[in-house]
């Protein structure tokens, strides 16, 4: 069983071109699925799994108090799964057929005010680390990039004089966002000042780098947040994405365009774009109850 999960992960990265995390999600998602297929319904084989089989997994995330987004993904997972194995093993029937997904409640994504960016990316260049942690703020408040693109940045996708970066989003696709002055002025400070102290004599393309000149990771940027979120006094729990939430909804709230807000994300889906158009209307009535007199 294990093996058929295998082919299919090599499957979906070589015709879906999809990035190492996704994959990783599948791999988890599929696993999980083996293991329980495997200890509560006694079937060593995927053509024995039938429809009950995957309600009855379906029911137990529920039980353990899962998301209904986690639940959906799962779900997912096992549809193109089964896909897959009626496709490529040559099983006459697809179990997964006609499993209703669980209705996804969209949560509002959690922003920092202005005043709060201000104050997070008020630090002092006085450091080879300081500065790199400013240029590394400046540049994903100014451009909403994920974290995971932020890492993989290397120096020559980004373009001062031109003002703009250019990134690799999910499945690889390619897209250039604007720099403003500020984040451009602090990249510069950083690739004169401190990258070349960091990196040594190392030869390495990586923009960002940790203090041993190698390539910054996802958990090293994070570590690097929590611990300026909690120097600076910020209260609210601050994530990597909160800062890609800040970007797009401060930009709608100061009148941008949304599918000029939906190129820069990167979102293959207005409609996920959207979202944060709820985010600015939920804020513009806070704004009216605190403030109207007769509210």
């Amino acid at each position: 069983m294990q093996t058929a999960i295998q082919d299919f992960i090599h499957y979906i990265q070589v015709e879906r071109g999809l990035s190492v995390n996704t994959l990783q999600a599948y791999q988890r998602d599929l696993t999980q699925y083996e293991q329980y297929v495997k200890k509560n319904s006694n079937k060593d084989r995927w053509e024995q799994v039938d429809r009950s089989d995957i309600l009855n997994y379906l029911y137990t995330l529920n039980d353990q108090e899962r998301s209904q987004a986690t639940i959906a993904r799962s779900l997912s997972s096992i549809r193109l799964f089964h896909q897959f194995l009626v496709r490529e093993y040559k099983l006459s029937t697809d179990p997964s057929l006609h499993i209703e997904s669980p209705k996804k409640v969209r949560k509002l994504p959690k922003v920092l005010s202005t005043n709060e960016v201000d104050q997070l990316l008020d630090l002092n260049n006085n450091d080879p680390l300081s500065i790199r942690n400013k240029a590394m703020l400046e540049l994903l408040y100014a451009t909403g990039l994920r974290v995971s693109e932020l890492v993989s940045l290397q120096v020559s996708d980004v373009h001062l004089l031109m003002g703009f970066v250019r990134c690799y989003g999910k499945g690889g696709k390619e897209r250039i966002v604007p720099l403003g002055d500020i984040a451009k002025e602090a990249i510069e400070i950083y690739l004169s000042q401190s990258r070349p102290i960091l990196i040594k004599r190392k030869k390495i393309d990586a923009l960002f780098v940790n203090h041993h000149g190698n390539s910054l990771s996802r958990q090293g940027f994070w570590k690097i947040l929590k611990t300026l979120a909690r120097d600076k006094g910020i209260k609210k729990e601050l994530t990597p994405h909160m800062l890609r939430h800040s970007f797009a909804t401060h930009l709608l709230e100061n009148g941008a365009d949304l599918r000029a807000v939906q190129e820069m994300l990167g979102h293959a889906d207005i409609s996920t774009t959207q979202i944060y158009t709820h985010v600015s209307k939920k804020r513009l009535k806070d704004i009216y109850v605190n403030f109207h007199p007769r509210a």
